[in-house]
């Protein structure tokens, strides 16, 4: 029969085996903070990029396309109405076609979509609302009959065509460098390839090996 101190060194064995199992047990309890989780499918809102020059670029083109547009809506008479027509056109384009990058950006689903080159996407939305923001401007103020809602209108065609100019600059800049960033990328990828394939010509012992 075991005596108690038998007893007492089994138990001391059982249980440091017990603490032992249970610390390399693959089914271990998670304590992952509540903070970390990520809800509605892991969409979070990037306020950096809100606070940013982009950002904050994209919400001024939203509010300007979406006020010149609901200026251009209140008006009810024209002759002729080519011109109205063609800046409702411009601006409601502008306003979705904008509106779906920044919800893109600011939600980080392009990332998602790593086969666009959004950079790219960008510098064209921006630079083709420039150009026809211009246009639908111009031809609204000539042919307009001086109402409020349409002077309110080229007003803010004007303030949209300014601001989306100054985010082509800024997309230019931002893809120019990534562009560069990429091709970087791609050279040192190259260099090193380059490297190692030498240091095999260099060193029979490698291909005998693996021979």
């Amino acid at each position: 029969m075991r005596n108690g101190d038998d007893l007492e060194g089994f138990d001391g064995e059982a249980s440091s085996a017990s603490m032992i199992s249970a610390a390399s047990s693959p089914y271990q309890p998670t304590t992952e903070p509540v903070s970390q989780r990520r809800g509605l499918g892991g969409l979070r809102c990037d306020l950096d990029y809100l606070r940013g020059t982009l950002g904050r670029l994209k919400l001024a083109e939203v509010l300007l396309a979406l006020t010149a547009f609901i200026c251009i809506e209140t008006i009810m008479e024209c002759s002729p109405c080519e011109g109205l027509y063609f800046f409702e056109f411009v601006s409601c384009s502008a306003l979705v076609v904008t509106g779906a990058l920044l919800l893109l950006f600011s939600l980080n689903l392009h990332t998602r979509i790593p086969q666009i080159n959004w950079n790219l996407t960008d510098l064209v939305n921006t630079g083709l609302s420039t150009f026809f923001f211009f246009i639908a401007s111009v031809v609204l103020a000539a042919l307009n009959h001086k109402t409020g809602a349409e002077i309110a209108a080229v007003v803010f065609g004007f303030l949209a065509t300014a601001v989306y100019a100054v985010n082509v600059f800024v997309a230019v800049q931002k893809w120019r460098m990534s562009s560069r960033q990429q091709s970087s990328r791609q050279s040192s990828d190259y260099i090193r390839a380059r490297t190692e394939s030498r240091e095999v010509v260099h060193r029979p012992e490698i291909q005998r090996l693996d021979a």
